[in-house]
């Protein structure tokens, strides 16, 4: 009897609307069209025109569906994502979020997918998906290990490294908490963007204690084989600075496109880095502050950069020595990627956790805090430590070390063939 063709399938994948999400969720439905199957990705117009290009081999398989946020009177217009708002309103893009379940439905009953891909905030959705009978997949760009402290050890203790995380009501009408435990138990089983080199611990404490199948799809980490789009012009001015500078020698500085450095927080780190006296490269995204630098005559051992910038490429530089960073995962897997320690410098979310993780990994340092505050000589200190002294070598050795696991294209690939294969195997028998 010969072989049965293969089924391709109909993935939807719906992301939340912050862009350390939207970037790994886009990253696997690119993974996946490589496998012949069919994505329909879904967000709302202003974040899809944001999104790079779709690979001209996949443009076939990989359809943007906008569907436009619902009017909410405490969000600015044209807010569609984290990034375009302080941190205390984004409860209500969520608001705004949840006013997509209508919509979503009326696709998903139309355009009947054969499985779903979704994020933590739509603590509505298992319901409807369950009614239509559709195969249902949670995929968590947080850490196996965040994942474990949220879900299994530490659910109702608020006091630990994710005080931040929502455990009460808020304005959207509920909590992050409630949000990703129904989200998470609500699905038929877990995706989590890691791998068993770095957290095989937490996916098998996660899978015993919650019952739930958890397949890691690998790191997601960004291709090293940079190409020469229109986002990169300002490489050109980058690059000539970075050249110039001594191997290893440079810390670059960025907190991602959320964190937004109070007046203090600023200042600090930037006479921190002054006491360093290691050449930086900062981008400062979201924030004006080259007058401060100027009144203070303090830029001229760094670079100080306010528009995009080509992050992968900056930390592949060879200048490169470590980086000041926020923790969020997607930076840290694109530091270890190339084998850059890390100064970790955590402010809100998952940022903590993945600070202590990354500590216990000895990949990095983080600068100290007295009574949740840090100054000027506790970051020149771990900026220090980590970029030149003897002590530091074994954190500069090990991230080296991590970079291997990483950056490992066959590994992480086969991460990838594994949860694809699970995935049509799973979708395939939810029909008989």
């Amino acid at each position: 009897m010969e072989d049965q063709p293969k089924k391709f399938l109909h993935i939807v994948v719906f992301p939340w609307l912050a862009f350390g999400h939207i970037s790994p969720f886009f990253e696997l439905s690119k993974l996946i069209a490589q496998k012949g199957h069919k994505i329909s990705f879904i967000s709302t117009p202003r974040n899809i025109k944001r999104l790079p290009q779709i690979p001209p081999s996949l443009q076939l398989l990989i359809e943007f569906v906008e569907l436009p946020l619902p009017h909410i009177d405490q969000l600015p217009e044209n807010a569609e994502a984290t990034m375009d708002i302080p941190t205390d309103i984004v409860p209500y893009l969520k608001k705004a979020f949840d006013g997509l379940q209508q919509p979503l439905t009326q696709f998903l009953e139309t355009s009947t997918p054969d499985c779903i891909i979704y994020d933590f905030v739509p603590y509505w959705l298992p319901p409807v998906l369950s009614k239509l009978g559709m195969f249902s997949i949670y995929f968590s760009i947080f850490t196996a290990s965040f994942l474990e402290e949220l879900l299994v050890l530490k659910s109702h203790d608020e006091d630990n490294v994710i005080s931040t995380i929502h455990f009460e009501q808020n304005e959207s009408g509920a909590s992050d908490v409630f949000r990703m435990k129904e989200t998470f138990f609500g699905a038929d089983f877990i995706a989590v963007r890691s791998c068993m080199e770095i957290e095989g611990k937490s996916v098998e404490s996660i899978e015993k204690e919650c019952k739930k199948k958890m397949i890691p799809v690998g790191l997601l980490a960004p291709s090293l084989e940079f190409s020469e789009d229109k986002k990169d012009e300002s490489w050109d001015t980058i690059l000539e600075w970075l050249d110039k500078q001594e191997r290893k020698s440079v810390v670059y500085v960025a907190f991602g496109s959320e964190v937004i450095l109070n007046d203090q927080e600023f200042s600090e780190i930037a006479k921190g880095l002054e006491l360093s006296s290691f050449p930086f490269l900062w981008i400062l995204k979201n924030q004006d502050k080259h007058d401060w630098f100027v009144e203070n005559d303090a830029c001229k051992n760094g670079l100080i950069w306010s528009d995009w910038a080509p992050q992968l490429r900056i930390l592949s530089h060879e200048s490169i020595g470590g980086f000041l960073t926020h923790c969020g995962w997607s930076s840290v897997i694109e530091s270890l990627q190339v084998g850059c320690p890390l100064i970790i410098l955590p402010f809100q979310n998952d940022q903590g956790l993945n600070a202590r993780v990354m500590e216990e990994k000895m990949v990095g340092v983080k600068v100290e805090r007295n009574d949740e505050k840090f100054n000027r000589d506790s970051v020149a200190k771990a900026l220090r430590l980590v970029m030149v002294e003897e002590e530091g070598k074994r954190y500069r050795s090990k991230a080296e070390e991590m970079g291997k696991i990483v950056g490992d294209k066959e590994l992480q690939q086969k991460y990838i063939d594994d949860f694809v294969d699970y995935v049509e195997l799973n979708v395939l028998a939810s029909k008989h």
